[in-house]
């Protein structure tokens, strides 16, 4: 179990190593395609961003394009890994819940002096939401992405239809993703939510904030299921450590009389 609380040092582990990772990998290939997509409409030679230093190959279509390929490999296998990873884990902590919506507006009203925030679990009803959507975007962008990379390498001859299907949806998701990423980015900013930056980087908050912001979560840790190895060796060893040693040598007596009225008299 990676999420932990760390008493000596203040802090709660909020993310493993791994999943840092992954985040990481999503983001950094996620901006590099935002950045190499808008170089193919192609605006580095307009606004003169290939003269910008290590910029110079912004301005060539074709090594912007691999530049994209490259990335969207990264970001297409870390996509699934997430899936797959978190899946086996069984891991629905991000997924949706029911009156998510409703408390995503109370908590917006909190930033404004209206309320108080409610106690959350490991993440804000507002972040399910986003994931829910940045999951239908990113999806989008991954199928239509496909689409257009089979029609450049494999099957240039594909229907004029399926061509402008695949570009019109590649373009909308492309937008749709650059603003859930202003927005993600944007959210981090407003104050209640600066002390999970430190999470982003270390995988780490400190426990003081997660108690007061997010005690379901913290309740969740302290009360975890006991695993197998919390659990005695044996039977045996259960009835030995919870006996109560009066309660044992009463019926060592009680079987001794037992064993007398048994015995026949003399």
């Amino acid at each position: 179990m990676s999420e932990r609380i760390l008493e000596d040092k203040g802090l709660v582990v909020r993310h493993s190593v791994l999943e840092l990772f992954e985040h990481w990998a999503i983001a950094l290939s996620g901006l590099i395609l935002i950045l190499t997509g808008l170089f193919q409409m192609p605006i580095a030679n307009r606004y003169y961003i290939n003269e910008l230093p290590g910029l110079a190959w912004s301005a060539d279509y074709i090594v912007s394009l691999k530049v994209h390929y490259g990335a969207s490999i990264v970001f297409v296998a870390m996509s699934f890994f997430h899936v797959f990873y978190h899946g086996i884990l069984g891991d629905r902590g991000m997924l949706p819940r029911k009156g998510d919506m409703k408390q995503s507006i109370e908590v917006v009203k909190t930033f404004f002096g209206k309320g108080e925030e409610p106690p959350f679990h490991k993440y804000l009803p507002e972040q399910r939401l986003a994931y829910l959507g940045m999951a239908v975007i990113i999806g989008g962008l991954i199928i239509s992405g496909l689409m257009k990379t089979y029609k450049n390498l494999i099957d240039p001859q594909m229907s004029e239809a399926l061509t402008l299907l695949a570009t019109w949806a590649h373009n909308i998701f492309f937008v749709l993703f650059i603003i859930a990423f202003i927005g993600h980015m944007a959210a981090i900013i407003l104050k209640p939510n600066r002390p999970m930056v430190r999470g982003i980087f270390t995988g780490r908050v400190r426990l003081d904030y997660a108690r007061r912001r997010h005690p379901l979560w913290i309740s969740e840790i302290v009360d975890h299921p006991v695993t197998a190895e919390d659990q005695p060796e044996s039977e045996a060893d259960t009835i030995v450590e919870t006996a109560d040693p009066e309660e044992h040598e009463i019926t060592e007596e009680e079987a001794s009389e037992d064993k007398e009225k048994e015995e026949p008299r003399q």
